[in-house]
């Protein structure tokens, strides 16, 4: 359900959720780890005997999470709150995500073979233990997120060097469009809401453009990229303070769209791109685009 080739997914799951644009963070930070940042980590994650019933836990609120299994007939109101808030996916889904798609290069060996080192291994379990706990906000208490974040973030503090966010050969548009909404006015915002009601009633050839779109950032090995935009995505989302309503509604699918096509904007024909693109165009304006805004 949840992979970094899916990654517009698990960006719309996180702008609905309340601690999604800190999941955001914590796989922006997993997907620029490197090979010297793991015993780091691996050095700060708790011994088993704290873990093992904050995980307790974190099963348990995992239960408590927004689903549309429990959605009822009799309460129209509820299930449309329902709707927009319950997440695709799962937490077993995040954790796979993390284990082994963000943190695939630490596997040596393939299929039922393949194992991390210890120090791996370890630095992976504390990267899992940072994203369920901004992941499950909403449903788990605020000690038990305090206790399963305190080693990444000891981390993090330690890791003051990162490598830089690669937003691909097209990083201007990405970082201006990412820019503009993060700054964005409200005449914009209610553009970009009414482009977005327009784009889900005129819907024809938008899964097929995006499926292109993804396939390209896959077959041109920008999968992290793309992934990393629709993170960041999340967190412009999160500081436009764009309503939850709108996100779910179509918001987020015509960003998320928008953001995948300019990640490999070189490698897509004229259609594709112009049908990922222009809605946004049309609700922000071209300027972001660079090129004197051509498609």
């Amino acid at each position: 359900m949840y992979s970094l080739v899916s990654a517009p997914v698990l960006g719309f799951d996180l702008t609905r959720l309340g601690g999604g644009s800190a999941t955001a963070e914590v796989m922006l930070r997993g997907l620029r780890l490197g090979a010297g940042d793991l015993s780091v980590l691996a050095e700060r994650l708790p011994h088993e005997d704290v873990r093992g019933p904050l995980w307790v836990e974190v099963e348990s609120a995992a239960r408590r999470m927004p689903s549309l299994k429990t959605m009822k007939e009799d309460d129209p109101a509820g299930a449309l709150a329902l709707v927009e808030r319950a997440p695709i996916g799962t937490v077993d889904a995040l954790l796979t995500c993390l284990r082994y798609d963000v943190m695939a290069w630490t596997w040596q060996g393939t299929g039922r073979d393949a194992k991390q080192s210890r120090d791996a291994e370890a630095a992976t379990a504390l990267l899992c233990d940072a994203a369920v706990a901004s992941y499950l906000r909403e449903v788990l208490d605020a000690s038990t997120r305090r206790m399963l974040g305190a080693g990444w973030v000891s981390a993090m503090r330690k890791l003051t060097v990162t490598a830089p966010i690669d937003l691909g050969p097209h990083h201007y548009a990405v970082s201006s469009l990412l820019e503009k909404l993060r700054s964005i006015r409200q005449k914009d915002l209610s553009r970009l809401v009414t482009a977005a009601e327009d784009a889900r009633r005129n819907a024809g050839g938008w899964s097929p453009a995006v499926h292109s779109a993804s396939w390209a950032a896959y077959l041109s090995d920008r999968v992290r990229t793309a992934a990393a935009a629709q993170m960041l995505l999340v967190q412009a989302v999160d500081t436009a303070a764009i309503p939850l309503a709108d996100r779910a509604g179509g918001v987020w699918n015509m960003l998320s769209g928008a953001v995948q096509a300019l990640v490999v904007r070189d490698l897509l024909d004229t259609a594709t791109a112009h049908r990922l693109l222009a809605p946004v165009v049309a609700a922000l304006g071209p300027s972001w685009l660079g090129e004197k805004g051509v498609l």
